[in-house]
Order: C-alpha cells, then sequence, then structure tokens
C-alpha cells in the first residue's frame, strides 16, 4: 500500500473498519521502503491513537476537528476561495475533477473532488514525481492546514506534516 493511500485511510472519517484495520496497517507501515523512519514514527503513533479510542469518540473528535472547525477543513480549496466565493471556487473543484477524469478515475464518493483524502487516493495512483508535482500545487494550502493543526493540539498533525514535507518541488530536484 502507498504512503498516500495510508493516509488517505487515516484522514478519512473514522470507521469500524479502519479499527479493525490496525494491525494490518501497522504491517503495511513496517515493510514500505518508500516511507522513512520519522514518518513510519508518525503513522504508528496514529494507527495507536486510533486504537485506544472508541469509534464514536474518534468520529466526534472527527467532526469537530474537521467538519465544524473551517480553518482545518480537509476540503483543500476551502482555504483558497472559503465556502462563499463559489465563482472561483467551482471552476476549481470542476478542473480537479476533470483531471481525475483524464486519469480514467471516477470517484465514487459524494466528496468534491479537493477532499484532501480523494487527492491523496489520486495521488497514490501516480508515479512518486507526478504525485509530488500534482500536491506540490497545494502545498501553500497543505501547509497552512498542517499549522492550525498542530496549533490545536490535532492528533492529525503529524499526518498533515508528512504530506506538506512531501508535497514540494524541492523534493524532486533532491
Amino acid at each position: 500500500m502507498a504512503l498516500y493511500k495510508i493516509l488517505s485511510v487515516l484522514l478519512d472519517y473514522p470507521s469500524q473498519d479502519l479499527l479493525d484495520a490496525g494491525a494490518e496497517l501497522r504491517a503495511e507501515i513496517a515493510r514500505n521502503p518508500g516511507i522513512d523512519t520519522s514518518e513510519k514514527d508518525a503513522l504508528r503513533k496514529f494507527v495507536d491513537h486510533l486504537a485506544q479510542a472508541s469509534l464514536t469518540e474518534l468520529q466526534a473528535s472527527y467532526v469537530k476537528t474537521f467538519d465544524l472547525t473551517p480553518e482545518h477543513s480537509l476540503h483543500l480549496t476551502h482555504h483558497l476561495f472559503g465556502d462563499d466565493n463559489d465563482r472561483n471556487r467551482g471552476p476549481a473543484l470542476i478542473d480537479l475533477g476533470e483531471l481525475y477524469k483524464d486519469y480514467g478515475i471516477e470517484t465514487t464518493t459524494n466528496e468534491l473532488p479537493d477532499y484532501l483524502p480523494l487527492v491523496l487516493e489520486f495521488a497514490a495512483m501516480l508515479e512518486d514525481t507526478e504525485a509530488t508535482a500534482f500536491l506540490a500545487d497545494a502545498n501553500k494550502v497543505l501547509t497552512v492546514l498542517a499549522d492550525n493543526l498542530a496549533k490545536a493540539g490535532s492528533p492529525y498533525a503529524p499526518l498533515l506534516s508528512i504530506i506538506k514535507s512531501r508535497a514540494t518541488l524541492t523534493r524532486l530536484a533532491a
């Protein structure tokens, strides 16, 4: 399982399937050579966090963090345009949806195309350099989101830090 797929699963709304997959996720993280040591530590710590709470507690925390706190929204264009500026946000969402279609991907979710777990799902299907370039377009938004979650002391902050650190063109030059 690619790193972006793991992050997509961990950033999506918590489900019983996610909790049941804890051991499988830990094993996948441990054996994935594309994940560096500090990233593995952060991912394992987050999976441990999931195992220490009930599903209801995790879901309530997720809603409070991402749905009720606009500066934590997982809809990336929200951070650029807000919810009220449909004039600019709409075309950006359409363009992203068209990009998915250009790659032959039909989304089967009710989420908007800029929903970060969906964006990461798409990135997981790309070659590493292509995924980095794709995510680098959202680097400023990812930085703001990671910083906001870190300031709030959210357990999700390290996951965003991983994405932010990988979503940079300087990574391609290295």
